[in-house]
């Protein structure tokens, strides 16, 4: 149903319990409509769940996808773009660090353009500048023009800051109260995808070769189709993508329609989220976990060489089981936290076992059996990425009624200064001293996490106020009913 599709009634009772979905038909819901246009306060207007939310994560998940893949397409195979572009190690880690350094300066100027202009507005720019990129790319397949591919990464890394944040965004904005975590975790799920394809595909495509015009043949191969797909979902995002749904699908998002544009600062909306406590907290441990899962991925070709010459191919599977069984990881979160709202308890749970993980990764990567590597890797990705939509929604969780576009982002920022950190120091800790001696330094800073993780005090602000809605809509007296001013007062308790 479009906006255009929705007329003024006024006979709607001043509580309205149901939460409607679109085969429901109810003429009621045109009034409510208008109530949350106009502001009133005296009644508690319905909310709704639309089919095409799905439809709008599932596009969301698809050119993240598409964009996370082009992070570790050079990484995965550094000793080949080493020779074909004639640079060293260090300068191909960067196509992968690039993503990390061009978020920190443009994620805040990103998250205000959010805020001011929606969500269409960002998705569109998003999906636009990774096409931009891989068309670059394909430009670029010559061994003098290491420049110009620089370029193109630099044109979707730009476009990952238009993405990595989004997840939290779009399931506030077009799903329930039960099924945000979901979302949330289908949302990641996309660019975790991406990751594992990223470690999967390029090593299949282009062989070690050593005819640069062999390898460039395979490598425009691998931009080309890149390019198309990138494209196709540009012109999806362009026909499909919608801002927000007509009717809220939470009492919580009712809240947030009705304040006032004025009344919103984003300056203030940083400056608050900076005096919470507990989001600072999970802040910090969140780039430190993340910053470690960056590290490795990015790092994974030279630690696997060094103990496996020639393995390049199984260096790949090797990163496409950490990112399968990190997809697995972050589904089976996003149900359970929907089904129990345990955020706390199941972010230090999954953190705790990412250390463990790491640990065992650490002390059996040298064995020389190959299929230890993959079942130790496997438990590593399982819960160090399957942290990621927890991280999400537990910051949600923690600043509501702030955006979630910037909860998201400060987040994100975190991650990327701590996995330039981490992934430059763990490199020269390798290079000097050996892939366990660059093991160990992360485990000790995902260890540093586990113990803040558990002191963060779990102040679950979205849940108050969605609370406080069905508490007030369940009453009897209609006059009971809650504005949003009270749900938001609520939240912010």
């Amino acid at each position: 149903m479009n906006e255009t599709e929705i007329n003024d009634n006024k006979d709607v009772p001043n509580c309205d319990k149901s939460v409607h979905t679109e085969k429901d038909q109810d003429p009621h819901l045109l009034g409510d409509l208008q109530r949350l246009s106009n502001g009133r306060a005296d009644s508690a207007p319905a909310t709704r769940l639309y089919k095409r939310r799905w439809a709008i994560v599932c596009l969301f998940s698809a050119y993240s996808l598409c964009n996370s893949f082009q992070w570790i397409q050079y990484g995965i195979i550094n000793n080949i773009f080493m020779h074909f572009y004639s640079v060293d190690s260090f300068t191909i880690d960067w196509m992968s660090m690039i993503y990390m350094l061009t978020y920190i300066p443009f994620i805040f100027p990103v998250t205000w353009l959010l805020d001011k202009k929606g969500l269409r507005v960002i998705a569109l720019a998003g999906a636009a500048l990774n096409c931009l990129g891989t068309w670059i790319k394909v430009a670029s397949v010559r061994p003098d023009l290491f420049g110009v591919t620089m370029f193109g990464q630099f044109s979707c890394s730009f476009a990952q800051v238009f993405i990595l944040g989004m997840p939290s965004r779009i399931a506030s904005v077009w799903f329930g109260s039960e099924e945000v975590s979901t979302a949330c975790s289908i949302g990641v799920f996309g660019n975790q995808l991406g990751i594992a394809i990223g470690f999967l595909v390029p090593p299949m495509l282009v062989p070690n070769l050593q005819d640069n015009d062999q390898l460039a043949h395979y490598i425009s191969i691998m931009f080309y189709g890149t390019a198309a797909v990138a494209t196709l979902l540009f012109v999806l995002v362009v026909i499909v993508f919608q801002e927000k749904p007509p009717i809220p699908p939470t009492q919580a998002q009712v809240a947030m329609r009705n304040v006032p544009e004025e009344d919103y600062s984003y300056i203030q909306s940083i400056l608050r989220l900076l005096r919470n406590m507990p989001f600072i907290i999970l802040i910090i441990s969140y780039g430190l976990n993340v910053g470690c899962f960056y590290a490795v991925s990015t790092l994974l070709n030279k630690m696997i060489i060094e103990h496996y010459p020639g393995e390049e191919v199984n260096a790949g599977r090797i990163g496409l089981t950490i990112v399968i069984a990190g997809m697995v990881g972050s589904l089976i979160c996003g149900i359970w936290l929907d089904k129990t709202k345990t955020y706390k308890q199941t972010t230090l749970a999954v953190y705790v076992m990412s250390f463990i993980g790491m640990v065992v990764y650490a002390f059996t990567l040298d064995l020389g059996h190959l299929w230890v590597v993959f079942i130790t890797a496997g438990t590593l990705g399982f819960f160090m990425t399957g942290y990621l939509p927890l991280g999400f929604e537990f910051a949600v969780e923690l600043t509501y009624p702030e955006s979630e576009g910037t909860s998201s982002g400060l987040l994100n920022c975190s991650a990327q200064v701590f996995g330039i950190i981490f992934t430059i120091c763990q490199g020269k800790i390798i290079d000097r001293f050996g892939t366990l001696a660059g093991n160990i330094f992360l485990c000790a800073f995902l260890l540093l996490g586990s113990i803040m993780t558990g002191f963060i005090k779990s102040d679950l602000r979205r849940q108050k106020a969605n609370q406080a809605a069905a508490a007030s809509n369940s009453a009897d007296n209609p006059e009971e009913c809650v504005s949003s001013a009270v749900i938001l007062n609520e939240a912010k308790l």
